[in-house]
């Protein structure tokens, strides 16, 4: 009895490890987890950028060297930047989103230092402070370095040279051209694209070009009739897409959206730098305060920096400008003559004198004022501009009378609105946008005061119509 017990024990034992042993061999040996710092970067950048560098940096010396396995991506807008860093409370690094955007974080004290790493500290030499005046590094009131650009680039617009043909349109080659009474014949359907400043960092900073070549009450007037003639999108890469699919002849955009839109459609799609004025800006990379691998973020910073981390605009899907022009020195870069040349042309290009410090005191009142007025109110002023412009291009009123009208529509100065802090009446200047420009983070006021600009645009232009006949 006994053996026969012994005998079923050591039965039942031997197929279990016949089992384990089946087990072991079809799934292979347990692996604990793999471990490593996992980079969390917050970032602007489209999914192709994300996916080239994060396959050229995992790869490289520098990954291995701080034991770097993965980088974790946030591609979320700019208005949620803030509230993402703080709540996630671990984002290691900010890449990609236009000046204007870091400006906000260093503002907002989101942004640490970019010191105290020896490859970091040494590539930094090797990025100029300046091109054509505007800053490639923002320093802090300490001195310190809290961004540099790793990328740069210029603002014009891509024309759809087969649209513009089609309907009799010239080709546009200064900003001014957008705002002229010709490009509203197509209307009601729009000849020209621009995005809401609200939600488009790049577009805005065009505004700001506008504003600060043709001063405020001009800029404004200029900005307003280019809204009139235009479709409003939410983001600005709609914008390059509708050039190129043919939906309108004209959109502003940023250098590279220019350069994808010409190898996409050759012959066809055209960039162009405005002959009056552009602006060479940098495309910022940061370390956050919220960092949870410091060193380590510090390091791909440097890595980004680097000819081998500038090859990601080389690549012809991307077809950006590098802020470090060693990179033309590798055998990729030896490859892209075409965007060598495209990068010593932005360089030489007629370029504005403009003061970031003018900019950023008004930039909140610029895009809320832009939304509340030309999107909010947007079918109003189109049903001004289409009565004016008939009448224009109709020879039906003198052009003296034309520009007498174009001030009634579009001068700051004569945009009557209540002041939801004052309850007085007052006008857009330059100065009433600088003085509420931080009030409008408050959503409160803001939401008052862009009722209270919509209420006086489509008043305006309702009185602008009456004065048609319409």
């Amino acid at each position: 009895m006994g053996d026969s017990l012994d005998k079923k024990v050591i039965i039942a034992l031997i197929i279990l490890v016949i089992i384990i042993g089946g087990v072991f061999y079809f799934l292979g040996p347990f692996k604990p987890a793999e471990e490593g710092i996992v980079l969390k970067v917050i970032t602007r950048h489209g999914a192709d950028i994300q996916e080239i560098t994060e396959q050229n940096f995992l790869k490289s010396e520098v990954a291995k060297k701080y034991n770097i396995k993965d980088i974790v991506w946030l591609p979320v807008g700019p208005h949620l930047w803030i509230d993402t860093i703080k709540r996630s409370g671990d984002v290691d690094v900010g890449w990609g989103g236009g000046p204007v955007l870091f400006d906000v974080l260093l503002e907002n004290e989101l942004l640490a230092p970019l010191e105290g790493h020896g490859d970091l500290d040494a590539v930094l030499k090797e990025i100029p402070d300046d091109i054509s005046g505007v800053p490639m590094k923002r320093m802090g009131s300490d001195g310190k370095v809290y961004w540099v650009a790793a990328a740069i680039a210029s603002f014009g617009f891509t024309i759809n040279k087969n649209y513009l043909t089609e309907r009799g349109l010239p080709e546009p080659d200064e900003w001014v051209d957008l705002g002229d009474p010709v490009y509203a014949k197509t209307l009601p359907s729009p000849s020209v694209a621009v995005a809401d400043a609200t939600k488009s960092t790049s577009n805005t900073r065009m505004y700001e070009i506008i504003l600060q070549k043709y001063g405020w009450v001009e800029g404004w007037k200029l900005i307003t009739r280019i809204a009139a003639n235009s479709r409003i999108y939410d983001q600005s890469g709609l914008v390059r897409e509708a050039v190129v699919r043919g939906d309108v002849g004209v959109g502003i955009t940023i250098d590279f959206y220019g350069y994808t839109s010409q190898l996409e459609a050759p012959g066809i799609a055209k960039y162009i730098l405005p002959k009056d004025g552009t602006l060479v800006n940098g495309d910022p990379i940061a370390l956050l305060v919220t960092a949870k691998h410091p060193e380590a973020a510090k390091a791909f910073i440097a890595w980004i920096l680097s000819p081998e981390g500038q090859k990601v605009w080389l690549h012809p899907s991307i077809n950006r400008m590098p802020i470090n022009i060693k990179v033309f020195e590798t055998e990729e870069g030896k490859k892209r003559a075409d965007l060598k040349e495209n990068y010593e042309k932005t360089l030489k290009v007629s370029t504005i004198e403009f003061s970031d410090e003018l900019a950023l005191s008004y930039e909140y009142s610029l895009m809320w004022f832009f939304h509340a007025t030309l999107v909010r109110a947007e079918q109003s002023l189109k049903e001004a501009w289409m009565a004016l412009t008939k009448k224009h291009n109709e020879g039906a009123i003198s052009e003296e009378e034309f520009n007498r009208l174009v001030d009634e529509l579009a001068n700051p100065h004569k945009l009557v609105f209540i002041d939801p802090e004052t309850g007085q009446e007052t006008t857009f200047t330059q100065e009433y946008a600088q003085k509420v420009n931080d009030k409008l983070k408050d959503p409160t006021f803001r939401d008052a005061l862009v009722k209270a600009w919509r209420e006086g645009a489509e008043k305006r232009y309702k009185k602008v119509l009456e004065m048609l006949g319409g």
